[in-house]
């Protein structure tokens, strides 16, 4: 693969496209995973699926060593909480949902009839005291479906626990810069489908097992990704999320590490990232002139990457970030030269493993 030939071809673009613009709220995620599903079909040599909702690709799927790729499907949302009498509604979070961008953003509420349009309202300007502005939180924005009543509401097909996703869609800034919501992190979703890609078309089907694995419910505690390591009971995981781009404005550096858009992968160092995993990709990184950058995350790197690390007596485990602006916003924003290069890193990290390999220290 030439250093300079881009990855990203037509088909994948119009999928990635897709894929970020369904919505695919945490516990919700199956209309995603069928996307993911028809377009990673051809690449694979079989699926499994969980009972909530965890997609796997598997190639070889009769071999004894077994290595995973990762990323998670889910994306942040709210809950519907409570309907006032006169048909507003409140709202719980489902993940980490930003109270702070919430006003004045439109919803779509999803009820068994299909999705209803809603807005978050919030008081204007002039009705506000400028002396004692109340900011938004997490409890007092509210809702608007241009109900009178609670009633009215109801009729709509809306009750306590339907979930609320923002309908904002992907486009392109400046040529290069993928924005949308959920790109935290379907665009890992989409990495691990185009490393598989690539291993076909290239004719590099490797020797083991390899489990390309699409997890649900990360943004409320790694729970999809603890459910399927149990199942896949892997030898190695490499996973993918996205991190924070630290050089916009009101981000303290040396609180949160100096990572950036554009400057490459940044390859993890935390406790439950095995040390010589890494190795290998920095070294794979080295070797094929893939600029990186690193970070250090601990305790915890906070990613699928510890639920795989600490299940089944110890899986080694490593984790390949995204840089990523305005994390859990409607604008999220990556480099498409980052993408192209975190897949290549997996695509050849992948590439570099022996079957049989235990990464042991002691070896």
């Amino acid at each position: 693969m030439a250093d300079n030939e881009s990855i990203l071809n037509a088909d994948s673009m119009a999928f990635l496209e897709r894929y970020l613009n369904n919505a695919s709220p945490t516990g919700y995620e199956s209309a995603g995973q069928k996307l993911w599903m028809e377009y990673l079909a051809p690449y694979v040599d079989d699926f499994i699926t969980d009972a909530y909702g965890t997609a796997v690709g598997v190639i070889n799927p009769d071999a004894d060593y077994k290595v995973v790729i990762e990323g998670h499907a889910d994306e942040i949302g709210w809950y519907v909480n409570h309907i006032t009498d006169k048909g507003l509604i409140y709202v719980l979070r489902n993940g980490g949902s930003d109270h702070q961008i919430a006003t004045s953003k439109r919803v779509n509420i999803h009820t068994a009839n299909g999705p209803v349009e809603g807005v978050f309202g919030w008081p204007a300007i002039h009705t506000r005291n400028p002396g004692n502005e109340k900011a938004p939180t997490k409890d007092n924005i509210f809702v608007d479906v241009g109900a009178a009543s609670k009633e009215e509401v109801e009729q709509m097909g809306i009750h306590p626990g339907c979930v609320l996703t923002y309908p904002d869609e992907f486009s392109v800034l400046n040529g290069n810069k993928f924005v949308c919501r959920a790109i935290d992190n379907r665009i890992g979703g989409f990495m691990i489908a185009e490393v598989a890609r690539l291993l076909l078309e290239s004719g590099n089907k490797p020797n083991f097992g390899l489990y390309i694995v699409n997890a649900v419910q990360e943004e409320v505690g790694l729970k999809g990704a603890t459910m399927i390591a149990e199942r896949i009971k892997p030898d190695v995981a490499i996973v993918t999320d996205v991190t924070h781009d630290t050089s916009t404005p009101m981000i303290e550096q040396t609180t949160h590490g100096s990572t950036k858009i554009g400057d490459g992968p940044v390859i993890a160092y935390a406790p439950a990232v095995q040390n010589k995993l890494r190795e290998h990709l920095i070294a794979t990184a080295e070797r094929e002139n893939i600029p990186f950058q690193r970070q250090a995350r601990a305790p915890a790197t906070g990613t699928d990457t510890d639920a795989f690390a600490y299940s089944n007596q110890g899986v080694p485990s490593a984790l390949i970030a995204l840089a990523l602006r305005y994390m859990h916003t409607t604008v999220e924003m990556v480099h498409r030269d980052d993408v192209e290069n975190v897949i290549r890193l997996m695509y050849e990290g992948v590439r570099g493993i022996e079957s049989g390999t235990t990464f042991s220290y002691f070896e």
